[in-house]
């Protein structure tokens, strides 16, 4: 099981076996702070009462540290973190913890196994049941090598999973592609005793609650000015930057010269004496290709800055290795450049801090701005009314609509000139007919609309977005949905993206926007400081934390996101491998998808009338990871 994981620790590796208690621990590890012997894992506390495996950094462990009384083997927050266990127990240590982490905690005294997961969900933790034994591991190669050695273990794909990976192109927590496999859900810990016996229904417990951390910032606005909001988040960004600067090895950052990363540069530059290592991956694609923005900001703020642009054939190569990095199925197509400046940086440093987080805590994604004006302006129409509307939006194609736009593009201000209008068009003809808000976000959230009907026997399980039992007390609906965007994509998506192309590289990423203190301070904040007037004026608080370091000229921009151009590399370079894995034979004889909807788009997409490159994306990452499933 722990060779499986040998890229998330190439450096050492340990058994810890307990015969009398059937409980063994195995561990791989990234040397990242005390690169000695006395930080191996599994580890032992001073006591002898826990056994500790456990990823991640805790970044105020010195702190912790300062206020224990301990005769140190080591400097690891390992050993820090375990001694806060030891003195303290699991809550106030959780409690007093600023990190990143997944750990299982054997209480030898309890006779108890605990599992915990970070607030945010930074690291991941997958568990499970075969028969009578519970296992558990950071990637579901580790649980699926378990399975392997079993001569009666089998993996059943969860059809009811498959449905939502089809509408979210992740696979949200709880569930995971397999039968029986549960991901840990972020801020809980689950208790297992041997003594419960063939016991299987434990349920996670939450020690920190995002629903309940932005009810109570709703409740209690920042009362200061604008000017002293600034002040307020520069003060607390820089400190969880700068603790997030420690480490014994060379670190980094990514920079793609958005807001986010940006600002996470220019505070470590700001608190470095040397110039900050940043990397960035270039494209030759101008509409994909944010390069030369990173380099803008890198100059201006004089980092020691690396760039690789790579060929569409380079990118493309990448595409073989998903299966094996992500484990299940996952098709967030970002994946690709993630993987890519990854790869570059782990070439130079072995730490490398992320801008990921600021779209969902200070308003960065456009459907912040667009929904609520979507909504207000046609909610109030009767519905036949919106239905034909919609139904005249897709009269043309959006490849017709994009011809009719180029002849008037010429005439129009800048801020109304949009990238494939025709697609968008026709994307707002499918949200104008929905009859609340929540029914428009899980529109524009979702990939497929009615994955059950591809999914062969399947039916789609409630969720976070779905369930409105498990909606927040959130009445403005650019907070709900950055609420439920931090709550499912964030932890689902982002970090898994992010944490699984590093790892995969032996790279440690690390977020310093989603430290829990940033959080908080930002659900404290009036929607006014973080979405003004126009979309050039989301993450507005953000931005003016980030004018202070870099001119507003080298920023303002509009929004692109990373990515690359699945769209056009289906129809050319990779037609021929996605054909091949859509064929309608091989989707009859595999089961799983119903054909005539996958070919329909794919048909579409090929002549031009329609870009589906999303969904179809979807459908191709599983049947690309099925394959790895047979071998």
């Amino acid at each position: 099981m722990t060779d499986t994981l040998y890229h998330r620790g190439p450096d050492d590796s340990g058994i810890w076996t307990d015969v009398s208690s059937g409980v063994s621990f195995g561990f791989r590890r990234l040397s990242i702070i005390d690169l000695s012997s006395a930080g191996r894992q599994p580890m032992i506390s001073h006591n002898g009462r826990y056994v500790i495996v456990y990823n991640g950094e805790i970044y105020n462990y010195q702190e912790i540290r300062n206020t224990l009384q301990v005769s140190w083997k080591g400097h690891s927050d390992t050993e820090t973190f375990l001694e806060a266990i030891s003195t303290w127990g699991i809550p106030k240590a959780l409690e007093m913890t600023i990190g990143m982490f997944a750990f299982a905690l054997w209480d030898r005294k309890e006779r108890e196994l605990i599992l915990v997961r970070d607030r945010l969900g930074e690291k991941p933790l997958y568990y499970g049941w075969q028969g009578n034994t519970f296992f558990f591991g950071s990637e579901l190669k580790a649980l699926r090598a378990y399975f392997s050695f079993q001569k009666n273990g089998k993996l059943e794909i969860d059809r009811s999973a498959l449905c939502l990976y089809l509408r979210h192109n992740y696979i949200p927590t709880p569930y995971s592609i397999f039968q029986g496999i549960y991901k840990l859900p972020p801020a809980t810990f689950l208790r297992i005793k041997p003594s419960d016996g063939n016991k299987k229904d434990y349920h996670p417990e939450y020690y920190w609650d995002l629903r309940e951390v932005a009810k109570k910032g709703l409740e209690n606005p920042f009362k200061g000015s604008s000017e002293e909001a600034i002040e307020t988040l520069d003060s607390v960004l820089r400190k969880a930057v700068r603790q997030q600067m420690v480490a014994d090895v060379p670190l980094g950052a990514f920079l793609s010269g958005g807001v986010d990363s940006s600002a996470v540069v220019a505070l470590m530059q700001a608190q470095s004496s040397k110039p900050v290592k940043t990397f960035t991956i270039g494209f030759y694609e101008n509409d994909y290709n944010e390069a030369v923005y990173a380099k803008a900001v890198a100059d201006h703020l004089g980092t020691d800055h690396t760039e690789l642009y790579v060929t569409p054939n380079e990118a493309q190569s990448v595409i073989p290795k998903l299966p094996y990095l992500y484990d299940e199925p996952f098709a967030d197509s970002s994946q690709i450049p993630t993987f890519l400046v990854s790869q570059m940086a782990r070439k130079h440093v072995t730490v490398s801090l992320s801008g990921d987080g600021g779209d969902e805590l200070f308003g960065g994604y456009n459907r912040y701005v667009w929904a609520p004006t979507i909504w207000s302006n046609f909610s109030w129409l009767p519905l036949p009314l919106r239905k034909g509307m919609a139904k005249m939006m897709t009269v043309y194609s959006p490849q017709t609509w994009n011809t009719i736009y180029t002849v008037i593009s010429k005439i129009l201000p800048d801020k109304f000139k949009q990238r494939t209008p025709g697609d968008k068009l026709h994307k707002l003809a499918e949200i104008i007919p929905s009859g609340s808000q929540m029914s428009v976000y899980r529109q524009l959230v979702s990939g497929w609309q009615n994955p059950s009907s591809v999914v062969l026997g399947a039916k789609e399980p409630k969720t976070d977005i779905s369930d409105p039992k498990m909606w927040a007390e959130v009445s403005n609906f650019s907070e709900n949905m950055m609420l439920l965007d931090a709550l499912t994509y964030l932890p689902d998506d982002i970090l898994v993206k992010v944490d699984r192309a590093s790892m995969g590289v032996s790279l440690e990423a690390r977020v310093p926007l989603l430290d829990h203190r940033v959080v908080e301070f930002a659900w404290h904040l009036p929607l006014s400081l973080k979405i003004q007037k126009g979309q050039k004026n989301s993450k507005w608080l953000l931005r003016k934390v980030l004018y202070r370091y870099v001119p507003k000229e080298i920023i303002e921009r509009p929004k692109t996101g990373f990515g690359v151009p699945i769209d056009s590399w289906l129809r050319g370079p990779l037609r021929e491998w996605a054909e091949d894995l859509i064929n309608e034979t091989r989707l009859v004889q595999e089961g799983f998808f119903n054909p005539k909807p996958v070919r329909n788009k794919w048909q579409e997409h090929l002549s031009g009338r329609r870009n589906w490159q999303h969904p179809l994306w979807y459908v191709l990452m599983f049947q690309s990871w099925l394959e790895t499933q047979t071998k």
